[in-house]
């Protein structure tokens, strides 16, 4: 649980035994009306219905008194469950012999990555300071399986996908598009980014809509989503691969491109590299980002999913978005 609620709960209960306290104090006052009943009658200095407002009040004290310990236990019961209940949330089911042995057969967890999106990795991993949504993901599920963490880096997301179809890697956070719902098994979406153009220093294009126009040359991952959706959707510009992010920037640099498509979180890091260059406003798409391990592994799904859902609920995936300075993002699903 929070340290903030339970100080929040710790506060409340204090202040309900204040209250106890301040009644019990009443009580007492109350409780002595016999002794007060007792004189009046000895010395006959009080009439009858003095003697019943002072009976009711004993009455009153203690009927408050009964309402004070039931509050009082019922506070308790419900920090103990809050208690129960955040322990159960926060206790993570170890996986079976079955499902680790599937997820992770040589005994590492291999987590295929490509570089210079937030998606997936910055950083290089053998620095320590490696970051990214892919790179967070895959060493918390190794962490939560019990098994050591492999990233292995590819120069871009074609190989990494390639990979993953071949089994040579275990684990990847890609678009889950229903093409490479044929190679490999999702698990529900993680998170959601639009899909956008960067253009260069000096481009007279202002938004989106204007880039599919005649002449326009576009730049696109090669085997990327964006290049499957945009050669199907141009009707006027040019669709031209690019063999990596860094030849991507090189290109616009050079004025070899006109803009170039991808997810704005790859987009907003590759502005920052190349000086005046904008993402455009607008959006030509989504990409819906989430978990992919090799077909054949089905038995691991279940486990998958689960690990998915206890990631969103504790806010795992919006600290990752956050260490990672992902830009773009849709919503956190």
């Amino acid at each position: 649980m929070p340290s903030g609620l339970f100080a929040l709960l710790t506060d409340m209960c204090a202040d309900l035994s204040k209250g106890e306290r301040t009644a019990e104090v009443s009580i007492i006052g109350a409780g002595n009306s016999k002794s007060h009943d007792a004189r009046a009658r000895a010395h006959g200095s009080l009439e009858r219905d003095t003697l019943r407002h002072l009976q009711a009040a004993a009455r009153l004290a203690s009927m408050e008194n009964v309402v004070i310990h039931f509050r009082r236990l019922t506070c308790v019961s419900f920090v103990l469950l809050l208690l129960l209940t955040a322990a159960c949330t926060s206790v993570v089911t170890a996986p079976s012999a079955e499902v680790r042995q599937t997820l992770a057969p040589t005994g590492k967890l291999r987590v295929g990555l490509y570089p210079g999106t937030p998606t997936s990795i910055i950083g290089d991993p053998a620095s320590g300071t490696a970051k990214g949504v892919g790179f967070d993901l895959g060493m918390e599920l190794a962490r939560r399986i019990g098994v050591a963490f492999e990233p292995v880096v590819y120069p871009k997301n074609a190989e990494v996908l390639a990979a993953v179809k071949a089994g040579a890697v275990d684990m990847v956070f890609t678009n889950a598009t229903p093409p490479r719902m044929n190679d490999m098994d999702f698990s529900p979406t993680v998170l959601q980014v639009e899909q956008g153009y960067l253009v260069p220093r000096g481009s007279t294009i202002a938004k989106a809509a204007e880039v599919d126009s005649a002449g326009a040359r576009v730049g696109v991952s090669e085997g990327s989503t964006s290049e499957a959706t945009l050669l199907r959707e141009f009707r006027h510009a040019t669709v031209i691969r690019t063999l990596s992010l860094k030849v991507a920037v090189e290109m616009l640099a050079a004025g070899k491109l006109d803009a170039f498509a991808t997810n704005k979180a790859t987009l907003y890091e590759l502005s920052d590299e190349l000086p005046g260059s904008r993402v455009l406003a607008g959006r030509w798409g989504l990409e819906n980002f989430a978990i992919a391990i090799p077909k054949g592994r089905a038995v691991a799904m279940p486990y998958v999913a689960s690990f998915v859902a206890q990631l969103k609920a504790e806010g795992f995936v919006m600290r990752a978005v956050e260490r990672a300075g992902l830009r773009g993002a849709a919503t956190v699903d």
